[in-house]
């Protein structure tokens, strides 16, 4: 809902009705009386009195009944109704505790010329939604401990920092480091960077092109390749060519896994405590991501159970939301819109295109998630309501009841009772969704739980 330039608190309560209509529409009736619009009608001469020039008068200065005179009186009434009556309607969805979320249509039914002023407002409201189903979600996310087969693979890749390699006889396979002399052209020029001898290169790192390691895998020392890749620039038709001369093969000889490894290559004295800390920091890690796997698969299937159509206004409203939270990280970095997007290569509407989908997504699992408050009873009353504000008042040293005034006087009790009601709904589906892992195993929700940091007891240090 539009608001007035002019601070809400010094504009009286207005007179107001309510009315229920067809597709999520409220009707506001608004009566606004002579004198209180007078008092919008000063303002907005004084707006207009700091954009005109008047002789003997410092901009902002000059008295109403001269700009009356000079401009005639109906300018500054039409400025008022033009700016107050958006902040007129305001004050009156705050009063019948109204859920917004579109600006007001507003009709002048009275009063546009002069008098006491009367007008409607429709404005679109939040939908109620069903989101029948929610009890049986499942969500898949990654195994919270690691298995043994993957702590191997970790202390493996610690081998193979310390690693030594011996020439073998035989093709070359993945993992395998291979002496080449390498030379890539396009069109009849050599390219910078892919041309050169002796390159000690890894089969299987893809660190060239793709097609240099299909090439390479099963070559024998000796062997003379040639073959052509596709150019890394998509405006590039024509590919580039390679001729490679494989010079050796050496195959990577891991270190023995003993203790004397384990000490030279980690803080650790054997391998069972190198392993047990490396179980420790890949469970850590898991649990983080299954954790984000658990909330992020909670809101897409919540978001799926939402098939009734949502309002245009609510997506266009996240859009333009994460839109302005793209600008502003954009411009801690230095950069602008126009810059990003010629960087990208995309237009403002890819742009717009591309934030729709996540955009619609977000608007149903909001409206899911209020659903769910809703039928699981979660939507907090007055009583839990001044808990946390209490709560919120001490974390900033702001006392409890003088905040909840302000909220209430800007509407902003019924935002934050939702906001917890939807935190709420958040938590119980987190704590009732059915859990799997990869291989659709059952997941124990314990597993989930980071585990409590080691304490020493102080009588056991001397």
């Amino acid at each position: 809902v539009g608001r007035s330039r002019e601070r809400t608190g010094t504009l009286r309560p207005v007179k107001s009705q309510v009315e229920v209509l067809e597709d999520n529409r409220v009707k506001l009736s608004v009566a606004v009386e002579e004198s209180e619009f007078d008092s919008a009608v000063d303002a907005a001469f004084r707006r207009i009195a700091k954009e005109v020039r008047m002789p003997g008068f410092r901009p902002g200065k000059a008295p109403r009944k001269l700009l009356e005179a000079q401009f005639g009186s109906q300018v500054g009434r039409e400025e008022a109704l033009r700016e107050a009556l958006p902040d007129y309607s305001a004050r009156a969805v705050v009063e019948h505790d109204v859920d917004v979320i579109a600006s007001p249509e507003i009709e002048i039914t009275a009063g546009q010329d002069e008098g006491a002023v009367q007008f409607d407002a429709v404005v679109e409201t939040r939908p109620t939604v069903d989101a029948a189903g929610y009890a049986g979600i499942r969500v898949t996310v990654p195994r919270p401990t690691p298995s043994d087969d993957e702590v191997d693979e970790q202390v493996d890749v610690m081998r193979r920092q310390f690693a030594t390699f011996e020439t073998v006889e035989r093709p070359a396979a993945d993992g395998d480091h291979v002496t080449i002399d390498i030379s890539g052209t396009h069109g009849d020029e050599e390219v910078p960077g892919l041309t050169t001898t002796d390159y000690d290169y890894e089969v299987g790192s893809g660190a060239v092109v793709a097609e240099i390691d299909e090439n390479l895998r099963g070559a024998e020392a000796g062997a003379e390749i040639e073959f052509s890749a596709e150019h890394p620039d998509p405006d590039e038709d024509e590919p580039l060519q390679f001729a490679v001369t494989v010079k050796e093969v050496k195959e990577a000889v891991l270190p023995d896994l003993d203790d004397a490894w384990a000490a030279e290559a980690s803080e650790f004295a054997t391998v069972d405590e190198l392993r047990a800390d490396l179980v420790t920091r890949m469970t850590s890690m898991r649990i983080q991501q299954s954790r984000m796997a658990l909330e992020q698969g909670v809101a897409e299937a919540l978001a799926e159970l939402v098939t009734a159509d949502v309002p245009e206004s609510m997506i266009e409203g996240e859009m333009s939301a994460r839109f302005q939270d793209m600008v502003g990280r954009l411009q801690q970095q230095g950069v602008d819109v126009g810059e990003y997007l010629a960087a990208t290569g995309q237009s403002a509407e890819d742009l717009s295109a591309e934030m729709r989908e996540p955009s619609e997504q977000a608007v149903k699992v909001d409206l899911g998630l209020r659903a769910v408050a809703v039928a699981e009873e979660l939507v907090p009353d007055d009583a839990a309501l001044d808990e946390s504000l209490a709560e919120m008042a001490g974390q900033s040293g702001q006392d409890a009841q003088e905040l909840r005034a302000r909220l209430a006087e800007v509407g902003q009790l019924s935002a934050l009772r939702a906001d917890l009601a939807k935190r709420a709904a958040m938590e119980w589906l987190t704590d009732n969704v059915e859990l799997v892992d990869e291989d659709g195993e059952p997941v124990d929700r314990a597993d989930l739980e980071f585990p409590e940091p080691e304490t020493t007891d102080e009588a056991d240090v001397d």
